[in-house]
């Protein structure tokens, strides 16, 4: 085990990661931005160091000086946490170089799991149903025939993309260069590659991703589905698990599937594998996120096993305790994304307490939300032994909460936990459409 790890992040998870390894009894080392000087992470952190200036690219992507930090701390390890530099290949890469574990999977797993066609096509050797596709998109030639050989209407996805980004939905061969064109430029701005690949759009459906745990000496269990279906161009509002929709035989076989495929591919760690569940019940695997997800929680609250502490205790070569069989899948949780709409200063804060109710958050009084980063302010979790009453644990939750001084969605929170739709657990991707 390590004695010392570097969070090469900032907000809500860096809190997170921190609070895991006071808990092991591992020493922090924080990065900032100057921005983030008085931010939560830093308070935490037992010793911390600056980055760069506002940017993402001069500070929390500036890989040079993050290893500089570790190097400097004797950080034996990085934690990237999500986004950023979590499905970075190079820095995953650069860290072994200067002798530092990056606590994810190793460069060369990574550049080969992070590319989305590449993912799906190994996902079908493995045996799992995949959304009719493409491979890496070269031209708007080649667009346009693989979309007449899969078929409108179809999306563009970026092949190293999430978050929403780099995504267009095309109804029709009038609609497919502009597209493409939007689709790339978008690709390339966020994540460094303008590479796309195309697939089916799938329609109606329900986003079910399964978590994913590995550990070096081949054990792999899944913990729990989660539907993270409410979601707005593309953007994660609410997830739940399980899914009112995956049905205990469902279920079981799909785990049984996705086993047996992460075997093959040979990964380790924490991981994602995210699928399109349609109206006839059938599951397509879409992507594999090879991190630790914003929604990670909600699986903890379901199970009881702290992602973050079993990720780095696989990092360091320590086998699961635990089996498929130990996972144990009963009640229910939600997870509300808590975001600001606007920058701001937190003048008053009040959060929602009682039993199995959780806020994560790098929010204190007098905490500056800046347009530099990304608008989520927390997350709210709850746990409750029903779906019936997490949903009444939830709504009494959100109610409570007060965070003043920063213009924030709580309140459409209340109204998506109380529509009829939602309320029913019969809802899907096109919640808001409708």
């Amino acid at each position: 085990m390590y004695s010392k790890i570097l969070i090469a992040n900032r907000g809500e998870i860096a809190v997170r990661i921190i609070r895991a390894c006071k808990e092991m009894g591992v020493a922090t080392v924080a990065v900032f931005s100057e921005p983030d000087a008085d931010a939560l992470h830093v308070a935490l952190a037992d010793e911390s160091y600056c980055v760069g200036g506002p940017s993402p690219t001069d500070s929390y992507l500036n890989e040079e000086r993050i290893i500089s930090a570790a190097l400097v701390s004797g950080a034996q390890a990085i934690h990237p946490g999500y986004g950023f530099l979590s499905e970075n290949a190079h820095f995953a890469r650069l860290c072994r170089q200067n002798g530092i574990v990056f606590i994810g999977p190793d460069p060369e797993n990574m550049e080969r799991l992070s590319d989305k066609a590449v993912i799906k096509k190994l996902m079908a050797e493995a045996g799992l149903p995949v959304i009719p596709g493409s491979g890496t998109l070269g031209s708007v030639a080649q667009a346009f025939a693989e979309a007449e050989r899969i078929g409108y209407p179809v999306m563009l996805k970026s092949s190293f993309g999430g978050g929403g980004r780099g995504i267009r939905q095309v109804n029709g061969p009038e609609e497919l260069e502009n597209a493409y064109l939007t689709a790339t430029a978008e690709s390339l701005s966020a994540f460094g590659s303008g590479d796309v690949y195309m697939e089916k759009f799938v329609h109606p459906a329900r986003h079910v991703e399964v978590q994913v745990l590995a550990d070096e000496q081949g054990h792999v269990v899944c913990l729990g589905e989660r539907d993270c279906s409410i979601q707005r161009r593309h953007q994660k509002l609410i997830e739940e698990s399980p899914s009112p929709a995956v049905s205990p035989d469902m279920r079981a076989a799909l785990f049984e599937k996705i086993n047996a495929a992460v075997r093959a591919i040979g990964y380790t760690g924490v991981g994602t594998l995210e699928f399109l569940l349609d109206r006839s019940g059938h599951f397509y695997f879409m992507e594999m996120n090879v991190r630790l997800q914003v929604e990670h929680t909600v699986t903890e609250a379901l199970t009881g096993i702290d992602l973050v502490k079993w990720q780095i205790r696989v990092a360091s070569g320590i086998p699961l305790s635990f089996g498929q069989e130990d996972v144990d899948i009963t009640g229910s949780a939600i997870e509300c994304r808590l975001n600001a709409l606007a920058p701001g200063q937190v003048e008053f804060m009040h959060v929602a307490g009682g039993p199995f109710v959780r806020f994560d958050t790098w929010l204190v009084t007098g905490t500056k939300v800046t347009p530099y980063y990304d608008s989520l302010l927390g997350k709210l979790i709850v746990y409750a032994g029903s779906r019936e009453q997490t949903l009444r644990k939830m709504k009494a939750a959100l109610c409570e909460m007060v965070i003043y001084g920063v213009e924030n969605n709580i309140e459409e929170q209340i109204n998506i936990v109380e529509s009829d739709p939602f309320m029913s657990g019969d809802y899907d991707l096109d919640y808001f459409e409708k």
